[in-house]
């Protein structure tokens, strides 16, 4: 496995989380158990989207892209 990812999720709610990680099978389990703020009150998680990287720079980039106005219209159109 690859050491970087940036995951999207997608929320009871409807809404979706974009994030980093260099653990993507802790951090899901955290964000599904309710460890965490952003989504502690969404459960459940599911994942939509998951991309690897081996630059941590490069998914560094990719997850500030997504997080954009343009990155946003992307995701909706191609990765969910």
């Amino acid at each position: 496995m690859l050491p970087y990812a940036v995951y999207i999720l997608q929320c009871a709610n409807g809404q979706h989380f974009t994030g980093f990680t260099t653990n993507i099978a802790k951090r899901l389990k955290a964000r599904s158990t309710g460890e965490v703020h952003f989504t502690k009150d969404k459960l459940p998680v599911k994942v939509v989207h998951l991309s690897y990287f081996n630059n941590k720079k490069k998914a560094n980039d990719f997850e500030r892209y997504l997080k954009s106005g343009s990155g946003i219209a992307f995701r909706n159109k191609r990765l969910i």
